[in-house]
């Protein structure tokens, strides 16, 4: 009877430890957990120690995506999950075919509808996805569809968010990663490309012809116009200077004169004496002459010469 009551006792032990250790259920940050009791929806537990009835509740399951492959579960994740979807084939407006994939962006904001208002979740999301982007797609034509991504990103993600409201899904936002055309299309799009390329090159090389052209004739412009200037300036200086040696020539010749005049006195004329110097050096000129034989001078030359013979005799004065 000892050994019997001994047993007794270490059984409701450990009974009672598997009952606390089933009644206490501890709820991760950003969890949750649906609790059914006998069947019926009974609690939604909250992060932190929840205390449950053991045996008689019991947590609901809900599937989830993990890896590709649908799993099921009692934790519900609230955080922000993402989808990536297979590729899949879509016709444009303009009948081309072509394979898009997506990823999906969403949140559990209402773990009830989540559980109960859906069987597979994570399918019926991605078949919503599809159905949706198909119609999308649909209305575009080809070039709109490979230059609108933004457009058909917020389309998506507005039409999605409203039809998974009613499972307490928010979708936060939606991308499409590829956007694969057919082979002869990509060709055809990759032959237009070059010669887009080509064009702008040849637009490009006139270009810089006509700026080589332009800067070519501005600078012939502004040499032409800095050799004018040069010119302008010789021109400036060589009468300048011309004017200041003739300048110095009369003031030579008027202090000439002047001694001329202090020298002679009153007897001669000095304007005459300088005059018969510059017969006497033209003069000297012809006769220097190969082909001049003959030299007829002016009657006044005679009494200029006779002029500077009279001073001539002056300096010779004591």
């Amino acid at each position: 009877m000892d050994n019997l009551g001994v047993y007794l006792l270490v059984a409701a032990v450990v009974l009672a430890l598997v009952f606390v250790k089933k009644a206490l259920v501890i709820i991760p940050q950003s969890e949750t957990k649906i609790i059914e009791r006998l069947g019926k929806f009974h609690a939604i537990l909250k992060p932190g120690i929840n205390i449950i009835i053991p045996f008689v509740d019991s947590a609901k399951s809900i599937v989830r995506m993990v890896n590709r492959r649908y799993l099921y579960s009692s934790t519900i994740d609230l955080r922000e999950q993402v989808y990536d979807f297979d590729k899949q084939n879509v016709i444009t407006k303009d009948n081309i075919q072509m394979q898009i994939n997506a990823l999906l962006y969403f949140q559990i904001v209402d773990p009830f509808k989540a559980v109960y208002e859906i069987d597979n979740l994570p399918n019926a999301i991605e078949k919503l996805t599809q159905t949706t982007l198909r119609n999308i797609i649909g209305e575009m034509e080809l070039d709109q569809t490979l230059t609108s991504r933004d457009t058909i990103n917020t389309k998506l993600r507005s039409v999605l968010d409203d039809a998974t409201n009613k499972w307490g899904i928010k979708v936060n936002r939606v991308e499409l990663q590829d956007i694969i055309p057919p082979s002869s299309v990509l060709q055809a799009m990759e032959k237009q490309m070059q010669a887009e390329r080509n064009k702008r090159a040849t637009i490009l090389t006139s270009e810089g012809e006509k700026q080589a052209v332009i800067l070519q004739s501005e600078g012939e412009k502004t040499s032409t116009i800095n050799r004018a200037e040069a010119a302008k300036q010789q021109a400036i200086l060589f009468a300048e200077g011309e004017t200041q040696t003739r300048i110095r020539k009369a003031e030579a010749e008027a202090i000439a004169i002047q001694k001329i005049t202090e020298a002679v006195g009153n007897s001669t004329n000095p304007a005459n004496y300088l005059l018969a110097q510059k017969y006497i050096a033209m003069m000297q000129d012809l006769a220097q002459g190969d082909q001049t034989k003959t030299v007829y001078l002016p009657y006044e030359a005679t009494n200029l010469l006779g002029s500077i013979g009279g001073i001539k005799d002056l300096f010779k004065m004591p």
